[in-house]
Order: structure tokens, then sequence, then C-alpha cells
């Protein structure tokens, strides 16, 4: 029984106990109805509501029945306080104000509809208005994409009928194969060559594998052997320029820029490798596993681990297959285990291999039928530095030269790279992103050209900010970088030294600049007008420059007697 009394009671307790805001809420509620009621006898008074009692700063012509002013200030601390009794204040905002026609009240629209005139007018604003919401422009895109095709035809007319068909696959044929430039096979001859430099770098890793060499003269080896590897072209063709043709030079220092970037990756992976394989804590490496793998689920359960293929590890990938595996791929970074496709895809491959047939011939055809034509008559004006006739030349080149850089972008890009990708079984073909929709130029760099943004990220950005750079400083390395190697595919095939191409790719840090603060004060339309205005611009005025300098300097007694054609 005393048990069960306890219990009632402490039940009891419980039911009756009150939250202590729960105490003051109602002494709360007492002062402020005392005050309320004072006010409501006052014949002076106006404010008989809580929230203009708060706003009010001064007590003056507030006074009660019997005459006497009524202090505020003694019940500020009621005022304060919310319905609960808690002294947090109310907070206000200000209603932001608003200029659309169309924020009518509901209640008056409604008014207005129920009238008998039948009114057809409501709140709406105008479609080129930022406040009417409207973003359906695409017939403006099909109008100004018909535009465009139309002055394109109408240029391509004009060509025709001015120069004729001057289209002739033989040409690309002696042109391609140098037949009518050069001596021998002497671009072929150094291509071959480069094994020697591919053999020595392996030969140096494995004797940095096996201890045979030591860390730093093995370093010291490989950075003098592609220092060498990057000069080499520039020594060779300019000692022996009469003996190659304009395309062979042309791809030996492409093929070498690619090798240049190739063996770099090669070296600093394996040193990555070395490093802590000699820690004795190896790095965990990505998987090889191939997408038919991944689509059957055989990464779920333990028992299917004897369906993934063992990853290699280092130093078992140091032969000649694995090395050439990789400067085959279309990668500019090395790993020790590519991600890899199940099977080749014939129908895919072909139909990449057809693209690259076809684009080759479209690419030759408007070089042959339109560019040279106008590259050539841009001469004059350039050399009397004639700005209207230069600027008009350079307009008209823009076009051409637009088209032959995008199929060049998508010919390359897509069609080799997948194919290239295709035959190898490389599975990551990420080669480009969506650079097209790029805000600013900063973007379009880092979006257009995949295989060599990744390069620059991990072999030279991330370690130059590893060093205690800042990003800025790396990036301007990394620009400088790039323009080395733009000015280096240019001015050695054409054997003209100048700088260019190197100014033009330095120019797009303050163009840079200048885009990203375009894109946040205008938006990024116009940051993507800026990076399509340098694209369409720059490289016709790179090619007039080029070229320029290139008559000048080769046929320089040919040029008197030239006469401007318009």
């Amino acid at each position: 029984m005393q048990g069960a009394q306890k219990i009632h009671n402490h039940h009891a307790t419980m039911t009756t106990t009150k939250d202590p805001q729960e105490k003051g809420a109602p002494k709360v509620e007492q002062e402020r109805n005392g005050l309320m009621k004072r006010l409501r006898r006052s014949a002076s008074a106006t404010e008989h509501n809580l929230t203009s009692l708060r706003n009010r700063k001064s007590t003056q012509n507030l006074f009660d029945q019997h005459g006497n002013p009524i202090d505020l200030r003694q019940y500020r601390k009621v005022l304060d306080k919310d319905e609960n009794g808690n002294g947090a204040k109310a907070r206000y905002r200000r209603t932001q104000s608003v200029t659309r026609a169309e924020e009518i009240s509901t209640k008056e629209e409604k008014q207005r509809r129920a009238q008998p005139g039948r009114p057809i007018h409501r709140p709406r604003d105008s479609l080129f208005s930022w406040s009417s919401g409207f973003t359906n422009f695409t017939g403006l895109v099909n109008w100004g994409f018909l535009l465009l095709c139309i002055g394109g035809l109408r240029l391509g007319l004009e060509n025709l009928l001015k120069y004729g068909v001057r289209i002739n696959p033989l040409d690309w044929f002696f042109f391609i194969s140098g037949r009518n430039e050069g001596e021998g096979h002497n671009a072929l001859i150094l291509s071959l060559y480069s094994m020697v430099h591919i053999s020595l770098c392996l030969a140096v890793e494995k004797g940095l594998a096996m201890e045979i060499i030591a860390e730093g003269l093995g370093i010291f080896i490989q950075i003098v052997n592609i220092i060498v590897l990057v000069c080499l072209p520039v020594v060779i063709i300019h000692l022996k320029g009469h003996a190659f043709s304009l395309m062979g030079a042309s791809t030996v220092c492409f093929f070498y820029s690619i090798l240049f970037l190739k063996i770099w990756s090669y070296v600093q992976t394996n040193m990555w490798c070395r490093q802590t394989y000699y820690q004795k804590n190896p790095r965990e490496r990505r998987p090889s596993i191939t997408l038919a793998e991944l689509k059957n689920g055989h990464l779920d359960g333990g028992d299917d681990d004897e369906a993934i293929p063992k990853l290699v590890q280092y130093p078992d990938n140091l032969s000649y297959r694995d090395l050439l595996y990789f400067l085959c791929a279309p990668t500019l970074c090395y790993e020790l285990n590519f991600p890899r496709t199940s099977r080749v895809r014939k129908r895919f491959l072909l139909k990449r291999l057809l693209e690259v047939i076809i684009g080759v011939h479209v690419v030759m055809a408007l070089f042959q039928q339109w560019i040279i034509p106008s590259v050539r008559n841009s001469l004059i004006p350039f050399s009397n530095m004639d700005v209207a006739l230069a600027t008009e030349r350079l307009l008209k080149l823009a076009l051409p030269n637009h088209l032959v850089w995008l199929c060049f972008f998508y010919l390359m890009f897509h069609s080799f790279l997948n194919a290239v990708g295709e035959l190898l079984n490389f599975a990551d073909r990420n080669f480009y992103c969506d650079w097209w929709n790029a805000n600013n130029i900063d973007t379009f760099w880092r979006t257009w050209n995949m295989p060599v943004h990744r390069w620059c990220v991990r072999h030279l950005y991330i370690p130059v900010v590893q060093m205690g750079y800042s990003s800025r400083q790396a990036s301007t390395i990394v620009f400088l970088f790039s323009a080395f190697f733009h000015e280096y595919l240019v001015s050695v095939p054409l054997q003209t030294y100048k700088i260019w191409a190197f100014m033009g790719m330095m120019g797009q840090i303050p163009l840079s600049a200048v885009s990203k603060y375009i894109e946040r004060r205008l938006g990024p339309r116009m940051g993507n007008i800026i990076v399509w205005a340098s694209i369409i611009l720059g490289q016709p005025l790179c090619i007039m420059m080029y070229y320029h300098d290139y008559v000048v300097t080769h046929y320089q007694n040919s040029l008197n007697g030239t006469e401007y054609e318009s």
C-alpha cells in the first residue's frame, strides 16, 4: 500500500509540475493587459497594439485617464518579451521593393475579372525584358545559324568564281609525302632514331630498380635524355632544313613533342613507385578492370576475385611491351595499370576510321581552295601595314580557318584518338570536355585538350605547388611551358624563329583575367562570347603573321613585282 501511495504521489507530482516558462507566461500577460487597459482609457493614446508600442521611441503626448504621462521605459521589459515570456525580440526585415507588373494582389485581380466588360489585359512583361523569365530563343538561334550558312555560302561562291576549282588530290599526296620537297626520307629516319632515347630511358629505369645506378645519377641521365630528345629536331632541321619537307619537319616536331611528354611522365611515375617501393609501403593502384566485368558485377562477391586480373606492380612494369603500349596509347600520363575494354567494337572502329579518311580530305580541300588564296592575298597589306585592308583579310580568313580548326578538332580528338583507343582496348576516352560552353579563357584551356591538361596538372602544376610556389605562379609556369611548345611546333618546321605563338599563349594570362571579369560583371554569356572571339580571330592573325615572316625570310627576292589581289 505504501508503495502504491508513493507511486500515486509521484505521478501526481509529475502531472502538476509545469515548465518555468509557463509560470512566467501568465504574469507577462497580466502586465500587458494592464498596460493596454491604461492606454484604452487614455484619450491621447493612438497606439493600442504591442507592435506600435515597441517601435515608439518617445512618450510625448501619451497620458493615462488621469492626465499622468505613461513612461514606456517601465514597460520595456514587458514589451521586449514574446508571447511565451522569452526575452527575444521579434526581428523585422524590410520588404524588398518590386517593380514587376504582375505583383498585383490576387484580390484585385479577381475583382477585375468579375467585371462585366470582359477584360482581356493582365500584368505581363515584354519577352525581351529580363523580368519576363522568357528563355526560349530557339527560333533566333536558327535564324542566326541560317544567316551564318548564307554568309559562308556567299564567301564560298565568291572563292569559286574568283579562283576556280583549286582542289587537286595529287597535290595533297605530294604535300603529305614530301615528294617535291626535301631529300630522301630524313623525317622517317629521325623518327626511327627516337628508339635510342626510348631504349636509354628503359635501361636507366631498370638500373634504378635493381639499384645498379644511384638515384641522383639516374635522374640526371633521364633529364639529359629528354632535353636532348626535344632539342634534337631543332638542331637537325636548322642544319639540314633543305633536306626536310614542311610536312616532314612538322611531323617530326609533333612526334618528338609527344615523346618528350610521355617519357617525362614515364620517368616521374616510376620515380613515385620507386619511392614507395623502397619504403616498403607500396601505394594502392587503381584496378585494371574491363567494362564487361564491371557490368556483370564481378566486384560484388569475394568468390569472384579470381576473375579480376592481377595488377602489375613495380618493377614488373619495366619492359618494352609495357613502354611501347604506353607510347602508342592515346594518353600522355603513364600508369602501371590502364583501364581496359574487353573487346574491339568493329562497327565503332570502322566509323571512326571512315571519319578520319573523310575528315583529312575535307581539311585538305578547305585548305587548298580557301585558306591558301586568302593567306597569299594578305601578304602585301600586312607588309605595308595597311590596317583597313589587313583587317579585311583577317576577317575573310577567319571563317575558313575556323572551319578547318573545328574539323581538325573533331578529326583528332574524337575520330583518331577513339580509333586508336579502340584498337588498343584503352577505356578512358575522355579526350575533351564541353569547351564550347566555357565562360572564360581559363575554363577553355582546361577542357578542350584533356590529355595535355591532365599531364600539366599531374606532372607540372601539382609538383610546382608542392615545392612551395603559389597556384598563380604554378599556372604561369604551366603557360610558359605550353607557350614554348606552341612556338616549337610552329617556328622549327617553318625555320622562322619568331615569338608570335609564344606571345599569343602568354597573352592568354591577362585575357583570362579579362574574361573572368566580364563573366562576373556581364554574365556567363558575354564571357563565352569573349572565348569564341579569341578563337575565331586569334588564330588567323597568327597565321598571317607567320606567313608574312616565312615569305620574307625565305622568298625575299621573289617579292618584287608581287601585286595585290582584292
